[in-house]
């Protein structure tokens, strides 16, 4: 039986993927519940937002003595033009990786569950920078409660793993059920690849996710034991070998991530000026130029006209309105 949404549930939901915010998610999911049609052909989403709230809502309320939580966030707010997030089983080298990208302080150990609380650092590429947020390890014996809501604004993943682990195998497997218990699941495809079939349900988070085995330096032939250690778990994701020890691979990962994510670089200009070609504004795959102009300034969007677009395949100076996909490496004149 088909939905019939309606339009104001449809912009309470979409706000509701835009908030990183748990407060803000768990008041916009109350508009949900209240806005979706009560029918037979929306019982399972209703039952869906319920869980949801009542998720939310422990979380918020925290232990359930003591007073209301205090501590770090569980969920990071996106810097930049993407948010890539760490997960792995425990002693993946995660945290070690991280500092490594990021030059963060995130804690590393040699023993498991260093990592407690979600951790942002920034990956710089070029002239731009990616946020990588380390999460705590992901094992039957240390549940995170919270690590759906830590995934929400995450736009792809680094499945960190150790093969040098004899049980790197079984850690895997659990680390990606205890994942689909909360309804995230890793994903081959990549943003600037067709998209692939996804489920109807709107909780659901697929990430796009890259698989990174660390510790590659311990490793005899690491493309031969990742070849063993795909065909033993069945993960059809991408792969890149690399030692967060002795720096191996990292300066691929930059790229790499550029690259799949489909990162859009918009350059700026004033009329009857030279671009301004130090520090672009970086947008996610598929942003059109009314998303840079809101990027700059929210004014601007607001009394946007036309814009002039150089570059990338496109005439010079050639206009355009609002709603112009933009491509990496245009210069952007707007009109306002």
């Amino acid at each position: 039986m088909p939905a019939n949404l309606t339009p104001d549930y449809k912009k309470a939901e979409a706000a509701y993927r835009r908030a990183s915010d748990s407060r803000e998610q768990l008041e916009l999911l109350r508009e949900m519940h209240r806005l979706v049609p009560k029918h037979k052909g929306t019982e399972h989403l209703r039952a869906d937002i319920k869980t949801r709230i009542k998720e939310l809502t422990e979380e918020l309320a925290g232990p359930k003595k003591g007073g209301a939580r205090s501590g770090p966030a569980h969920v990071i707010s996106v810097e930049g033009p993407a948010q890539v997030a760490l997960v792995g089983p425990p002693n993946s080298g995660k945290s070690s990786l991280h500092a490594r990208l990021t030059g963060s302080h995130t804690q590393a150990a040699a023993y498991p569950f260093t990592t407690q609380y979600p951790e942002p650092g920034m990956l710089a590429f070029e002239d731009i920078y990616i946020q990588l947020v380390d999460l705590p390890p992901i094992a039957r014996e240390h549940p995170v409660p919270w690590i759906g809501n830590a995934l929400q604004p995450a736009g792809a993943c680094l499945l960190v793993v150790d093969l040098t682990d004899p049980d790197c195998v079984e850690r895997l497997e659990a680390l990606v059920q205890l994942l689909a218990e909360r309804k995230v699941y890793l994903d081959g495809t990549w943003p600037t690849q067709k998209p692939a079939d996804r489920d109807a349900d709107f909780f659901a988070i697929h990430l796009p996710t890259l698989l990174v085995v660390n510790k590659a330096d311990l490793l005899e032939d690491s493309g031969a034991d990742l070849e063993v250690f795909r065909e033993l778990t069945g993960l059809a994701l991408p792969a890149t070998c690399l030692s967060a020890k002795t720096g191996v691979g990292l300066d691929q990962l930059g790229r790499w991530l550029f690259d799949r994510l489909g990162i859009v670089r918009v350059y700026t200009k004033l009329p009857h000026k030279p671009p301004d070609m130090g520090q672009p504004y970086a947008l996610p795959h598929g942003s059109t130029v009314h998303d840079a102009a809101i990027a700059i300034h929210k004014e601007i969007a607001e009394r946007f006209q036309f814009a002039k677009v150089w570059g990338a395949g496109d005439f010079d100076g050639q206009q355009v309105g609002r709603d112009h996909v933009l491509v990496d490496g245009e210069v952007l004149e707007i009109h306002a």
